[in-house]
């Protein structure tokens, strides 16, 4: 059975799961879900995802959610496949983990809020809030920081080799390069570099394109 993904190209978690595919070269169905019309929030979808929210996952039998989650069963149980987004040694693992938990940790909640602000309450004809953009910048930043002294170190967050440390970045960067907030980004040199690097990847172009063509 094929590898599916029941999602929305605009959801950035939807991108990231899709992202991890494309790395690993895997065809996979695209099941598009209807949020406008609230489709994620009815059955069958939530026979696959019980919280109603994208994306949902199916590899045969297996029913997975949570993109995280997804793309660590992607990169290990593909790990012949493609681009290697694991490390089989424990403690480079170890490093790449940590930086995971970075993402999802610190990292997440001020770009997802910035994305949210800045990218989508303008095409529903909303003001983004000021007060809290300055907020998020401001914890973003602070982050940040934290890269850039890690990217001093090395090319990418795990080490050396591109990893899912990096790869979970890519729908909130991509959204946010479109916006004021690029500019807390490029302040940052090896921030800057490592964000070029990571965007010019060609399994992200394909998210992209499944974005803007769908």
């Amino acid at each position: 059975m094929a590898i599916k993904v029941h999602g929305a190209t605009l959801s950035t978690a939807t991108m990231k799961v899709c992202a991890c595919l494309n790395e690993k070269g895997l065809d996979y169905e695209f099941v598009h879900v209807n949020m406008r019309v609230g489709e994620h929030k009815k059955d069958p979808f939530l026979s696959l995802q019980p919280f109603g929210q994208v994306p949902a996952f199916e590899d045969g039998d297996l029913k997975l959610f949570e993109s995280r989650a997804i793309n660590q069963y992607i990169a290990y149980t593909y790990a012949d496949k493609g681009t290697p987004l694991v490390f089989q040694n424990p403690k480079e693992m170890a490093k790449a983990l940590v930086w995971m938990e970075v993402e999802a940790q610190k990292y997440d909640r001020p770009a997802s809020k910035l994305t949210w602000e800045l990218s989508f309450k303008p095409t529903m004809g909303k003001p983004a809030d000021d007060a809290l953009v300055e907020e998020y910048v401001s914890q973003l930043s602070k982050v940040l920081d934290v890269y850039e002294a890690r990217l001093a170190q090395s090319k990418y967050l795990a080490g050396n080799s591109f990893s899912l440390a990096d790869l979970n970045h890519l729908p909130t960067l991509s959204y946010l390069m479109g916006t004021s907030v690029k500019a807390v980004f490029d302040s940052r040199p090896h921030v800057r570099a490592w964000c070029e690097d990571i965007l010019e990847r060609a399994a992200w172009k394909k998210v992209v394109d499944m974005k803007n063509n769908q």
